[in-house]
């Protein structure tokens, strides 16, 4: 994601109150099963996410009219029961549930704030695979977050533009949002002849029938549910391919359309370079969605398309393209390990520059570390307002240590191995991790692991402490 300015940027329900309810997600008397967690507990984000279950695919068939901001929705949910269940619960914030079934049955269902509580008519028992499909329509929200940044469902010039991190996804879909929990996506939207619908994955399927255009996008890879989108506009759209014959698909707001047209026509050049460096790249499509600059307030690595407000800068795509490796690809356990995803991102601008004859990285680094990367102190001091793996609430996961400090973390571990230790490690740690989840213990152990000679070893030990971890500015010897 793009570094957000500071300017943009439940209660529990317990057993025994559920159990008044006119639907109990407790389970009855002599009932074996017992109700999924309603949350994974995550360390800023408690209630997000759902126990008991892990999704395997999300079949989402959604209709939209623009013109009165009313979505109606279809989700087919595919997921197998991690233990034995009387009970799960979804995410969904606001939107009005009219039935859900569950392996064919009718289901009782009741809401409490964010939480969807679907009790089935039978148990679901330890490994059993089931389809839980939720119907729901109403009119979308737009969700601030913790830093004041907008996401969700976004009305836009033309049309609407879904962005999920970190929590955004629950207004328009009901799923385990968690990027602990990934799954494979078909994506169907209904709107209006005239206007495009574009997701994640690739377009198997355009249908116009009374007055109305079917759009379905299929993503085969496992995809977290915060990168998942859906934008809904006049867009331009263009289809080209690498050299290697990866589609990459560009859906362009016509009145972004010139000013985007030389920086895209890089994506090609930017994913062999990233390839080169990242290993190969871990999907079966690329491209962009460049909606208007006044549509969304940040860009987004949405996988496989990532969602540009307004044209973007060669640096910006560059990092976006980064996250399709590090964040969509290999995806933190919580929302903790953020810096995993926006560091290496970060990281990968400085190395791009370096490589285009630019600054190189450690003077970029050298610049950050003297304070004169910024034109005002207090951008510049914010670097050390706390270690990236560390970061203080909900509201500051997107803060310049997170990125900047991130990276530089990064850059000290190439500086501690030598080049050819660290592109070895980058590349085998995207390899081993690919389509996976991985917190920052999997990585520094990584790290350490392939550090290759003890001397390294001690030098990746002593960045931790004093990079990732530690309070305040590092000493920098």
């Amino acid at each position: 994601m793009e570094l957000r300015s500071p300017a943009v940027r439940a209660a529990t329900v317990t057993c025994a109150l559920a159990l008044l309810a006119t639907v109990s997600a407790c389970g009855g008397p002599g009932a074996d099963g017992t109700p999924g967690a309603d949350g994974v507990r995550d360390p800023y984000f408690p209630k997000l996410g759902n126990g008991g279950y892990d999704v395997a695919h999300y079949g989402l068939k959604l209709g939209y009219d623009p013109e009165s901001r009313h979505l109606t929705g279809t989700a087919e949910i595919t997921a197998r029961a991690t233990k034995k269940l009387s009970a799960f619960n979804l995410d969904l914030k606001g939107l009005d549930v009219s039935a859900v079934t569950v392996e064919g049955k009718a289901a009782r269902f009741q809401r409490a704030g964010q939480e969807l509580k679907i009790r089935p008519a039978d148990d679901l028992d330890r490994g059993e695979t089931f389809r839980a499909v939720v119907r729901y329509s109403g009119t979308p929200e737009t969700v601030t977050d913790d830093d004041g940044a907008k996401e969700g469902w976004l009305k836009t010039a033309d049309g609407a533009l879904a962005l999920g991190e970190p929590a955004g996804s629950m207004a328009w879909f009901p799923g385990n949002n968690h990027p602990g929990d990934k799954a494979a996506y078909d994506i169907e939207i209904t709107v209006p002849k005239g206007l495009k619908a574009v997701s994640n994955g690739e377009l198997t399927r355009e249908t116009t029938k009374n007055g109305r255009t079917t759009f379905a996008w299929h993503s085969a890879e496992p995809m977290a549910s915060y990168v998942a989108t859906v934008a809904i506009g006049r867009f331009e759209m263009e289809t080209t391919t690498t050299d290697d014959g990866l589609p990459i698909i560009n859906a362009v707001d016509p009145r972004e359309a010139k000013a985007s047209k030389k920086v895209l026509a890089k994506t090609a050049d930017i994913l062999e370079w990233e390839e080169y460096n990242f290993g190969p790249y871990p999907f079966s499509s690329a491209g962009a969605i460049v909606a208007g600059e006044d549509d969304a307030e940040y860009a987004l690595e949405t996988q496989t398309r990532p969602t540009y407000p307004g044209a973007p800068e060669a640096e910006l795509v560059v990092h976006e393209l980064a996250h399709q490796w590090f964040g969509n690809s290999v995806t933190p356990k919580t929302w903790r390990d953020m810096w995993l995803n926006e560091g290496f991102a970060t990281y990968a601008e400085w190395l791009y520059e370096e490589d285009h004859d630019g600054d190189s990285a450690q003077e970029t680094f050298d610049a950050l570390y003297k304070g004169d990367y910024y034109e005002d102190d207090e951008d510049n001091e914010a670097i050390w307002a706390f270690p990236p793996a560390k970061p203080t609430d909900a509201g500051s996961i997107s803060d310049p240590p997170v990125y900047e400090r991130g990276a530089m973390v990064v850059h000290k571990i190439r500086e501690a191995v030598g080049d050819d230790a660290f592109y070895d490690i980058v590349q085998g740690w995207t390899k081993t991790y690919r389509h996976k989840n991985a917190d920052t213990k999997d990585f520094t152990d990584y790290v350490e692991k392939h550090a290759g000679s003890d001397e390294a070893r001690t030098k990746v030990e002593g960045i931790w402490g004093d990079w990732l971890y530690g309070e305040g500015k590092p000493k920098n010897p």
